[in-house]
């Protein structure tokens, strides 16, 4: 009896068949899936009185802890925000207007290491604070980019005494599209922050 599989032919016509099964398998239509990033689970927001040493006082959340800035022990009202959940901090640096002139001179300063971070940013938009109640005026830098160090800094001061810098910053790789959620997140509590500001 006649057996195909047995032939000399049957290497074309397994060939054949595997060609034809890879052929019908094949799909025009595939579309790649967009990149995933992992769930990050947010605390509920709840704050507390930073009232001690400084001649500044506000509120900061719970879940964050306050710590003097090891790079300038010298300047004991330089604190850090840290958000050790998130590998997040806010350095906050502080300085006494000694003369009119010095104002200038530190928002300028606070304007220029915002400005560092154009060759990465796509964007930063500056926002007006202002609090007259508690003598808090000042300046939000939101700076939007995939590469930006620093997604969010800030400036404030009573004008004639006080002036306090802030700028937040990830232990990360400069991934705004990961980081988003967490960015946002953070930001809501430096507003918080900024919005119960008081002066000593």
């Amino acid at each position: 009896m006649y057996n195909p599989l047995k032939s000399p032919a049957r290497f074309p016509l397994l060939f054949l068949i595997t060609a034809f099964v890879f052929v019908a398998c094949h799909r025009d239509d595939f579309t790649p899936k967009p990149r995933g990033y992992f769930r990050i689970a947010l605390p509920e927001k709840n704050y507390r009185l930073l009232d001690s040493i400084y001649p500044y006082k506000f509120e900061f959340p719970e879940y964050a802890i306050i710590t003097p800035d090891a790079q300038a022990l010298k300047e004991t009202n330089w604190i850090n925000i840290d958000f050790k959940s998130f590998r997040g901090k806010v350095h906050m640096s502080y300085k006494k207007i000694e003369n009119p002139g010095n104002l200038n001179i530190y928002a300028e300063d606070a304007r220029t290491l915002a400005l560092k971070h154009i060759p990465k940013a796509s964007s930063i938009e500056q926002q007006l604070i202002s609090y007259p109640e508690h003598k808090v005026y000042g300046l939000i830098y939101n700076i939007r980019g995939l590469g930006a160090a620093s997604p969010y800094q800030f400036y404030v001061t009573d004008s004639v005494h006080h002036f306090v810098r802030g700028a937040l910053y990830f232990d990360a790789v400069p991934n705004s599209d990961s980081l988003m959620p967490v960015i946002d997140f953070v930001k809501k509590d430096i507003d918080h922050l900024v919005q119960t500001l008081e002066w000593k």
